[in-house]
């Protein structure tokens, strides 16, 4: 992620197709349901309606996805990437997140979900975006620590996991998602990402090979 391509972004290939999977398989299963599935409903009935301070916890990471607080984080990582001189991970943090983000977006009127009066909910665009954000900078870690292969994997799919994790929860328990929803989100990152960062790869290695 500083300028040149790390070795952990081959393994994700693997990763992505499984999650592009399950995207499509969720996607499939609740075409057109406004109601939570079997795991949905479990799951839902352990962790929704939170109370203070638990429920103050929620919104806030919740804003975080909120067009404002994902803007900040934005911003704020591109500029770390940019002290740490690495402008391909703050092209891939721009171009990355909004591509994620973009395509939960194209995702809902397909799979055509709702929740909540008809409000399209798979997947969950606040979990595949801070998952994504953690990926740019798992992915920055592992280059700058000279990570790669198996350890290098697993940290990046540790962030990724911990971010999914952690909105999941704020979403199920706001009521904003379905568990599912959460998993499809996340699972979206997992396949937008790894593209993503081999498309800003072969566009930053065509630039360095065209002679000046």
């Amino acid at each position: 992620m500083t300028g040149r391509r790390p070795a952990t972004r081959l393994w994700l290939g693997p990763v992505a197709a499984l999650a592009a999977l399950v995207v499509v398989v969720l996607g499939g299963l609740y075409s057109g349901e406004s109601k939570p599935g079997a795991a949905d409903a479990r799951i839902w009935a352990a962790v929704h309606g939170v109370a203070p301070p638990w429920r103050h916890l929620a919104l806030a990471t919740d804003f975080l996805g909120e067009p404002a607080g994902a803007a900040t984080l934005v911003v704020a990582t591109v500029t770390g990437c940019l002290l740490l001189r690495a402008p391909r991970a703050a092209v891939l943090t721009v171009v990355g997140t909004g591509a994620t983000v973009g395509a939960t977006t194209l995702l809902k009127p397909l799979t055509g979900r709702t929740i909540h009066d008809g409000h399209l909910s798979y997947p969950s665009g606040h979990t595949a975006f801070l998952t994504a954000l953690a990926l740019v900078v798992a992915l920055l870690v592992t280059g700058r620590l000279g990570l790669g292969g198996t350890a290098g994997t697993t940290l990046v799919l540790a962030a990724a996991l911990a971010a999914g994790a952690v909105m999941g929860w704020a979403q199920v328990a706001l009521g904003a998602h379905y568990p599912t929803d959460v998993l499809g989100g996340w699972c979206t990152a997992l396949v937008v990402m790894p593209a993503t960062a081999w498309l800003v790869d072969r566009m930053a290695d065509a630039g360095r090979s065209k002679p000046r």
